[in-house]
């Protein structure tokens, strides 16, 4: 089953609490704190993998979480960083931040890129020794790694891209110039994911052609199968539009032509300026000289070129593949998205979002600051209770408490640790 869209959440490693600890060692008194950092969390790496051509994978496994730092230990000891988890993903995946749509990153031009970034870890205790402190009781937990929904877009990498409506042999056309195997049959929507073929043009030129599956009227806005794979069109920097000048399928080839670069620019307008051949196939059985004319004509002032081919008995086809490779020689190279997404800075908080309530005598303070204050105070030791209250005091949550009417006795709350107010 060919994959090209999907969604997952990956999230990096915490980083590892620091420790709190003295030196112990015989004869030598009063060593002084010896708590080591914690480890750094393991990040999200991204990594390109030539032997995939689809996002499969992703379609059983949606969550993807990297190792957590090790806590640090005694003796200066420094927790161990948590394990890297890569990802790995088929060249050409476009990733998108799922909120926003923005584009993180393009996996066309870089082999491996870091996602989300493992969180620090936390300093032991060693780090708030000062003259005035020399047992520092408490240390800083690790931080959180980074958590991202992204959205995984594969769009081929191809020079050039066959489209036209089903039946008209672009899956015969790449077979003839390629040594690709597509399904070939004589039935509507016979391909049913785009096909990628290397085309040589001599000993050392060569470029990549992709047979995008049956677009038909209404395919920008999700008929048939073209809705799913336009976006595979939007890397080409050469469209060849096959159409049927035979009739064959009962249908008038102007018509065609019409419908398919309608779709092409409901679905991106740029698609519509993009450099674009007409090949009219199946040139061996036309026998309408009228519609062949009328075709002629029209593509002529429309200001586009004309090739008459038949896949079939390769006529024109040699044609064709030198003017394709003479045109690629003087475009662009290939589109590659640049990344539109600002990384968002790490949630902390501040005491003004601090949710009070007040329950009779006791008053419950909730809010992200204070509970990640609170990871980092030792509330056993007696200096880290009176840095956690100068705190407090500072940022002006005593002073809310006081305007709400809090009193002398009254108990405060905080994440199931009770304390009594006092002014």
């Amino acid at each position: 089953m060919f994959v090209d869209k999907a969604v997952i959440t990956v999230k990096a490693g915490k980083g590892g609490n620091g420790a709190v600890s003295f030196h112990r060692e015989k004869y030598i008194s009063a060593g002084g704190p010896d708590g080591g950092d914690g480890g750094r969390g393991g990040s999200i790496m991204i990594s390109v993998d030539t032997n995939m051509s689809t996002l499969m994978d992703f379609r059983y496994k949606r969550k993807y979480a990297a190792g957590n730092g090790a806590d640090g230990s005694r003796t200066n000891k420094t927790g161990k960083d948590g394990k890297d988890l890569t990802i790995r993903v088929p060249n050409g995946t476009v990733i998108r931040e799922k909120e926003s749509g923005e584009v993180i990153v393009d996996m066309s031009d870089i082999e491996t890129f870091k996602l989300a970034r493992g969180g620090n870890g936390g300093w032991g205790n060693k780090h708030f020794a000062t003259p005035t402190r020399q047992a520092p009781r408490f240390a800083k937990s690790g931080l959180p790694g980074e958590e991202l929904e992204v959205e995984l877009e594969l769009k081929l990498i191809a020079d050039v891209g066959l489209v036209g409506y089903p039946n008209v042999g672009k899956s015969t056309l790449l077979s003839v110039i390629s040594k690709a195997h597509p399904k070939i049959a004589d039935y509507h929507f016979t391909t049913l994911f785009p096909n990628l073929g290397v085309v040589y043009v001599g000993d050392s030129n060569s470029f990549v052609v992709a047979d995008i599956p049956g677009i038909i009227e209404g395919a920008a806005g999700g008929a048939g199968l073209g809705h799913d794979f336009l976006r595979h069109i939007d890397r080409c920097r050469l469209i060849v539009h096959v159409i049927d000048i035979s009739g064959s399928e009962g249908r008038d080839p102007v018509d065609d032509f019409e419908t398919i670069n309608k779709e092409l620019r409901s679905y991106n307008p740029e698609l519509a300026e993009r450099p674009q051949i007409v090949a009219a196939n199946k040139a061996d059985i036309a026998q309408d000289e009228e519609l062949t004319k009328r075709v002629k004509n029209y593509i002529k002032e429309h200001g586009y070129e004309l090739f008459m081919i038949s896949a079939a008995t390769n006529k024109g086809v040699k044609e064709l593949i030198e003017i394709l490779s003479a045109k690629l020689n003087r475009l662009p190279p290939v589109t590659v998205f640049e990344s539109s997404y600002t990384p968002k800075q790490p949630i902390q908080g501040s005491p003004e979002e601090l949710i009070i309530e007040r329950y009779d005598d006791v008053w419950t303070i909730e809010g992200l600051w204070i509970e990640r204050l609170m990871m980092n105070v030792n509330f056993s030791d007696y200096e880290s209770r009176m840095y956690f209250d100068r705190v407090l005091r500072n940022a002006g949550v005593y002073k809310r408490l006081e305007e709400m009417g809090i009193e002398d006795g009254d108990t405060i709350s905080i994440y199931n640790m009770e304390f009594d107010y006092t002014s």
